[in-house]
Formats: structure tokens, sequence, C-alpha cells
């Protein structure tokens, strides 16, 4: 654009009276989970018309810490903490703090199989590959196909941590982590791809988040610490959260709370901020992320989630505070 032309475009809005605040539009960029997205989107969405628009890409976890250690992005977001190694590649300083909580389902697609049960063992067996028929689960006939994640996913180490804490021969054979060699299964890309692969496969079963159970997607009920079988929801989630101790950088986990009422598969999900370097957009970003742990919480319910409550979220809009220009 040519000087005079800059001059005259902003003349010409000065004349007709635009706000201040429309030319003040902050358009941050985010990218990570997808355990969290559907969440995200829906709360970044309401901030379109407050002035900061945010572009969230829900590319997995893996992907999504790359990015932020990389500086390509405003925000970066995943399942598992950021581990000290790659922190201490962000010259410009991690604020890292809990955007909302989550359980994750052992989502399966068997119209015969009603209200499907499953101890700890069944399910470190099926993900094995140990039970290979829904025969041997006393829930219908026939194959069953596993679903799992194809990409580097917090959901995955999530998973897969529980899976270790319920099981020796998991931990020994398979571990936890983002990635990991899979015994058996087809994989799927974030957890839009496992839902497509177990809502399109009749007598598969997989792992997602809870948000993600629709349709003819039914979740089990799992056995928990304590003995009983517990379908994932808020109540059951908000039971294990409330046993998870956070540390000094807002990480922490519990992959088998205890608690008669506790789902085992519950997890805290992750936003990544720098604390300088954000120049102009550090309070939009600030805005944005206050937004997430305020208004938006109200919403985590009816989205899947599991809302934050009492001290983590005190400490978590604490973190906040820490994100400079």
């Amino acid at each position: 654009m040519t000087f005079a032309k800059k001059a005259l475009t902003i003349g010409t809005l000065a004349t007709l009276g635009i706000a201040a605040s429309a030319s003040a539009q902050s358009t941050l960029n985010g990218a990570g989970a997808t355990f969290p997205a559907p969440f995200y989107q829906r709360a970044f969405a309401a901030l379109s018309g407050q002035g900061v628009q945010v572009n969230y890409q829900s590319v997995g976890s893996g992907a999504g810490v790359r990015q932020f250690v990389a500086g390509t992005v405003d925000f970066g977001a995943t399942d598992e903490p950021i581990k000290d190694a790659e922190a201490a590649k962000v010259k410009r300083g991690v604020v890292q703090f809990p955007a909302v909580g989550g359980t994750i389902a052992i989502a399966y697609n068997k119209a015969d199989c009603k209200g499907l049960k499953l101890t700890q063992k069944q399910a470190v067996d099926i993900f094995l590959g140990n039970i290979k028929t829904w025969d041997q689960l006393k829930c219908g006939k026939g194959k069953i196909t596993v679903a799992h994640r194809s990409d580097g996913s917090g959901t995955t180490f999530a998973f897969t941590n529980s899976l270790s804490a319920f099981s020796a021969e998991w931990k020994s054979k398979v571990g936890e982590g983002k990635s990991v060699k899979w015994p058996v299964g087809v994989g799927g890309k974030g957890n839009e791809g496992v839902a497509g692969v177990i809502a399109n496969t009749p007598g598969s079963i997989g792992y997602l988040n809870q948000s993600y159970v629709r349709g003819v997607i039914k979740a089990a009920a799992l056995q928990n610490k304590a003995g009983n079988f517990v379908l994932p929801s808020l109540a059951s989630g908000a039971a294990a959260l409330n046993n998870i101790r956070l540390n000094a950088e807002l990480a922490g986990e519990d992959p088998n709370p205890a608690g008669a009422k506790s789902y085992p598969i519950s997890t805290l999900t992750w936003i990544l901020a720098y604390e300088k370097g954000n120049g102009s957009k550090a309070g939009a970003i600030r805005k944005a992320m206050l937004h997430l742990l305020g208004p938006a919480q109200n919403q985590a319910d009816e989205l899947g989630y599991v809302p934050l409550r009492g001290d983590i979220l005190k400490r978590a809009k604490a973190a906040v505070a820490r994100i400079g220009a």
C-alpha cells in the first residue's frame, strides 16, 4: 500500500467513526493437544467480539510442545507437562498452568454389548492383545479391533501412564509415553481420528477424551483402585483430580487415584505460555487465558470436561499474571 493510500484509508476510517477497539484486534495463534480442543475452541470463539481473535490448531501435544519450543506460536497446549530438557530450550521462559480437567474413556462400538465393565487387568489385556474377542469379555461375539493414536499425544501419555500403574507387565513390555510401540491395533490421528476409527468400525475399542463419546461410541465402566466400576463423568473425574498434587511448575498426575468414586484415568491438560518476549500481545494473551480459567470453566461439563476448582484454579490464575511483555 502506498503512503497516500494508507493515509486515505486511515482518514476514511476516522471519518466513519470506526471504533478504535476494532483496529486494536489482536490475533493469537496456539497449537497442541487434541484432548481439550473442543473446550478451547468454544472458549476462544467467545473472545472474537472482545478484541482478541484466537486461532487454535489441534495438532497433538507432541507437535504443540515442539512448536512452543521453536517459538512459532503464541502459546502451546499439552496433556503431559513440559519436560525440564524442553523447557530449558525456551529462552523466553515458560509459564505452565492447567486449563481444564478431563477423563480418558475406554470407548467402544458394539451394538450387542450393553454396559461393558472392565477390570484394570482386562483393560490392559485388551491393549496388549491378550484379549482378542468380545466373547472373552462376555459381551457379544466377534473379533476386537483395537484403536489407538498414531501421533505423539498427551492423551496417549496419560492413558499408558495409567496402564503402567495398573500392570507391571504393561510397564515392562510397553511403558508410558506420548508415543509407544503398540502391541496391537490400528492408529488414528488425534482424538478426532481415533473417534472416527471407532465410529466406523463395529467391534472396535480404543481410548479418547470423554467429550468424544457420542452416537455409536459408548464408554466402558472401569474398575478403580477401590474396586468399584465407574463411568467417566464430571463427578468421577473431579473425585480423581482432587487427589492430584501440583509441584512448583504446576505439573502433577495420579495415574490410578484412590477414592470410591474416582475414575481411574483422569488427567489435567496444560497451557504453555511465554514469560517474556510477548510484546504488544501480552495483554491479549493474559485476557484469553483468564477467560479460559474464568467464564469458560462454566461450559466445561456440558462439553465433557471437568472444570477446575479451588486451589488448582487459584494457582493457575496466579500463573497467568507472570505472562509479560
